[in-house]
């Protein structure tokens, strides 16, 4: 758990905004976004599978190595969030917009992922702005949202390479992602009213 204000962020000390083994898993990942956006441009879909399965295996050992070893830096805790999200912004966009082979990931789809991260973001900001600090803990059901959606690319990409055309188990997986969307979404913003009310209780 973080607890951020101007005071924390004036008294970072060097070693949390140092660049570790984990740290630069995270930045591979950023790095690896817009090769993986190119390939989908470019209909390259084995490279896109390829590239993003490593980019997932990234999220994973991050995460891990920083646990395993115990290190856990402010810049690792920023990037690793910054990082799942435009690695899959990035390719729901496309996805969107890119001419497939098969079925595209609708508009709308696109719109309400967008508007999720977008609705989080600022109501972080606002709940800084009016209490001075914020408490940044990621959830379960938020990181197994994020997990399958990484899970539903792979399997376009496979679907794309291969020429399969499940439109039943699409639509299907389509559903599951926006329900847990909806429900990752009420949860965070149920926790964050939470934490405005205790808060507001003490003072």
């Amino acid at each position: 758990m973080l607890k951020l204000n101007l005071q924390f962020f004036k008294r970072l000390p060097a070693r949390e905004k140092r660049i570790t083994i984990p740290t630069l898993f995270t930045i591979a990942r950023i790095i690896l976004t817009p090769i993986i956006v190119g390939a989908m441009i470019m209909q390259q879909w084995g490279v896109a599978f390829v590239l993003f399965v490593i980019a997932a295996l990234t999220d994973m050992i991050d995460g891990n190595l920083a646990r395993y070893y115990g290190d856990h830096t402010f810049l690792g805790a920023c990037l690793d969030p910054i990082a799942d999200k435009f690695l899959l912004l990035s390719c729901f966009f496309t996805l969107a917009f890119v001419q497939s082979p098969l079925f595209t990931i609708p508009i709308w789809f696109v719109v309400l992922v967008l508007f999720k991260e977008l609705l989080l973001i600022g109501s972080a900001v606002a709940f800084y702005l009016i209490k001075g600090h914020i408490e940044v803990k990621p959830r379960l059901l938020g990181k197994l949202t994020a997990v399958v959606q990484m899970g539903f690319i792979i399997w376009l990409f496979a679907c794309y390479f291969f020429r399969w055309v499940p439109i039943r188990t699409y639509y299907f997986m389509l559903v599951v992602l926006v329900v847990m969307i909806f429900a990752s979404l009420i949860q965070y913003l149920m926790i964050g009213w939470r934490w405005f009310c205790e808060d507001d209780n003490e003072t």
